[in-house]
């Protein structure tokens, strides 16, 4: 068999993809917890890499992998890799966004039916002794508006969950058209969300009009107190806000899975502050960037990657 030359496995993946890789005559090189500067020692041998978020494949580290011909994304969002330089150097930049799209639909509507039925903070006060019915009424979703900012794979997605609560859906996609149904509005703006809302998510790529999209105007701009979900990265939430918003009642709840600053062993003293006092509010819940990093998504996006490369 002839040779192809040598993929850096930078990510965890599933053995369909290693296994198909090297049965097309790859050689594999791993460093899953591999930092910027290793990349540096090992791309310059490499024609491929299989990335996720921690490797930034920017100019420099492309200029250094001069043998380099495609770079595989496990998950969505490119922003981790300067694809308009990679397409001007001969270089293939190839993602897998539909691949964990269901399984972050699947916990953005686990972590929406905690926060409404208060099924985090129920169990924790359960067992802690106590048994507390009335302070504990939850919200039936059925009725209510979800304006969902972002509506590609993840988003639609997502929607498709939630049509089975009888919920309307004020879907706003800046880039892409979103085709009318029976529960589905599409927005050419977010004005219908400020006004009719009670429930937001969004599904946006990380590129600099999505930073800190959801900022104070926005939330000023919200008519209805409203519950906030994010599942898809840190920097669209002005995280300083949050606090304030909970206190206040402006925001009902609030679902995370995305950090301004992850890990958390890397955040500032600043944003430290506001997560300590996050974590104390029954209405909050926070998990740790796994929403797609399901077992079933890892496999779909090794073998869409896989089917691509090859």
């Amino acid at each position: 068999m002839d040779r192809k030359g040598k993929v850096l496995i930078a990510a965890p993946v599933h053995d369909v993809l290693t296994t198909g890789l090297a049965a097309a005559g790859y050689e594999l090189v791993w460093s899953e917890q591999i930092s910027q500067e290793e990349a540096f020692r090992l791309l310059p041998e490499c024609v491929g890499v299989i990335t996720s978020t921690r490797l930034q494949l920017n100019r420099e580290l492309i200029d250094a992998a001069p043998m380099l011909e495609f770079i595989g994304r496990m998950g969505s969002g490119m922003e981790v890799i300067d694809v308009a330089y990679a397409d001007q150097k001969g270089i293939r930049c190839i993602g897998s966004p539909e691949g964990n799209c269901n399984a972050v639909a699947e916990h953005a509507m686990g972590m929406l039916l905690s926060l409404t039925k208060r099924i985090t903070k129920s169990f924790s006060e359960v067992r802690s002794g106590l048994w507390l019915r009335d302070e504990n009424r939850g919200m039936e979703l059925e009725g209510k508006t979800v304006g969902i900012i972002g509506f590609g794979h993840t988003g639609s997605a997502f929607a498709k969950l939630l049509s089975a609560f009888n919920m309307r859906i004020l879907a706003y996609d800046k880039y892409h058209p979103v085709a009318a149904t029976t529960n589905i509005t599409p927005c050419n703006s977010l004005e219908p969300v400020f006004r009719e809302a009670d429930i937001i998510s969004f599904h946006v790529p990380q590129q600099e009009d999505t930073h800190h999209l959801f900022n104070r105007e926005f939330a000023t701009a919200m008519q209805k107190p409203f519950i906030l979900l994010n599942t898809s990265r840190g920097t669209v939430v002005d995280s300083e806000l949050l606090p304030g918003l909970l206190q206040s009642g402006k925001m009902t709840a609030l679902g995370l899975d995305v950090w301004e600053e992850e890990p958390l062993s890397k955040m500032s003293a600043k944003l430290r502050i506001v997560f300590n006092e996050l974590i104390t509010l029954p209405n909050v819940v926070i998990t740790p960037h796994i929403a797609g990093y399901s077992v079933e998504a890892l496999f779909k996006m090794s073998d869409i990657l896989l089917k691509r490369i090859i």
